[in-house]
């Protein structure tokens, strides 16, 4: 059975089909800069790049689907039996939904909390209506893993009517990664696991897992709360907006877009919101990078150091996400200053982790560490591929 995932951004589509349930790939890719001159990368046997104009995510996915025939990978529609789409956020709706018109009139209403990714997910979703409209899509919801997070962790402390009347929680993010690491880890340990996730990217945040699980996430009613990001600020004092919006005459929207495109690493150096970037500042010995480098690092050991203390007999600490997965120096200096509860580094190992090298996954701690560290690369792909085929079969 052939089954697509899809993840439509505001100005990118990337794919990747399988052949369920073999998992095996058949074609992979991404079109990114929709809307403008555009780029795009076809991978099967052989990789093809492409630039060219793409107006809008109908004629992204054209261009996938001509790709489909092109690479012989189908020959007529009919074959693709569905299309799993991750969408960032479901609010209250955890399990996954057939797409149609009552669906989307819900994202829509949803698109408060993430506007630039819903529009993104929503453009996608009509494009493949019309495109194709035959086929079935799926809306599977990165926030999902996390409802199982309890009360008194999802629970903000302000009135509790604004729960009530307008939903303010925590929701949690980057779920279904979380719940890609965590089958990974069940199979690996042979059982239900204890774990402290780090996905680690321009999105980045810490997962807590007891008994296979979710009971926190960094992450909050949005995406933007927790650890410092690429672009994004996470948690701060919430008394600076009104502060600022009163010094700069900005408007509380104008001041969100700074949070969430302007700040965390490109806020202190501009184009830094790409980790290999910041190192290139780090190593050329920007001061500001190197700076705001030391306040990732601590950020992320603050939510690890929580989790430790949450959860009883971790059974691993799990790196994932692009800089968790590749970044060797970025670990090594989260791991070293974890000494103090008895996690120790085995640099030879991380050394020689990551895609650039022989193996991209494996333990990077000693035998005496407290907790085994691992680096296990996530696949959100193939986990919505894996839910589309379950759900459809």
């Amino acid at each position: 059975m052939k089954v697509l995932s899809i993840n439509a951004g505001s100005s990118s589509l990337k794919f990747k089909m399988y052949e369920m349930p073999k998992k095996e790939v058949l074609i992979y890719g991404y079109i990114e800069k929709i809307g403008s001159e555009a780029n795009w990368k076809i991978i099967t046997d052989k990789t093809e790049e492409f630039k060219g104009s793409v107006a809008n995510h109908e004629d992204a996915v054209r261009i996938l689907i001509k790709a489909l025939f092109e690479n012989n990978i189908i020959e007529s529609l009919d074959e693709i039996k569905g299309i799993g789409h991750r969408i960032v956020n479901g609010a209250g709706q955890y399990q996954p939904q057939v797409i149609n018109d009552t669906v989307i009139r819900r994202l829509k209403s949803l698109s408060a909390l993430s506007p630039v990714h819903m529009k993104g997910h929503i453009a996608g979703i009509r494009a493949f209506q019309k495109l194709a409209p035959e086929i079935t899509q799926i809306a599977f919801y990165d926030t999902a893993f996390h409802h199982t997070i309890p009360e008194e962790n999802y629970l903000y402390s302000v009135p509790y009517e604004w729960y009530e009347k307008y939903g303010i929680r925590k929701f949690g993010f980057h779920g279904i990664s979380c719940k890609y690491i965590t089958n990974e880890m069940e199979k690996e340990l042979n059982k239900k696991v204890n774990l402290i996730i780090c996905h680690i990217g321009n999105g980045a945040s810490v997962t807590a897992v007891k008994n296979s699980k979710s009971v926190d996430n960094s992450m909050g009613f949005t995406a933007n709360s927790g650890l410092m990001m690429g672009t994004r600020c996470g948690t701060i004092d919430y008394t600076i907006l009104p502060y600022l919006a009163k010094k700069t005459k900005k408007t509380i929207q104008e001041l969100d877009e700074v949070l969430n495109y302007q700040s965390g690493l490109e806020g202190f150096v501009k184009g830094a919101s790409d980790n290999r970037d910041l190192q290139k500042a780090i190593d050329s010995g920007n001061k500001k990078a190197i700076l705001a480098n030391e306040m990732y690092i601590n950020r992320v050991i603050e939510f690890i150091a929580k989790y430790y203390i949450m959860l009883d007999n971790i059974d691993a600490l799990v790196f994932c996400g692009g800089v968790g997965e590749n970044n060797i120096v970025f670990r090594k200096k989260i791991l070293l200053k974890l000494k103090k509860i008895g996690i120790t580094l085995n640099e030879k190992a991380n050394n020689h982790i990551s895609k650039f090298s022989a193996t991209n996954r494996g333990i990077i701690s000693n035998k005496d560490s407290s907790i085994p560290c691992y680096v296990i690369p996530t696949d959100e792909e193939l986990m919505i591929a894996k839910d589309t085929y379950e759900f459809i079969k």
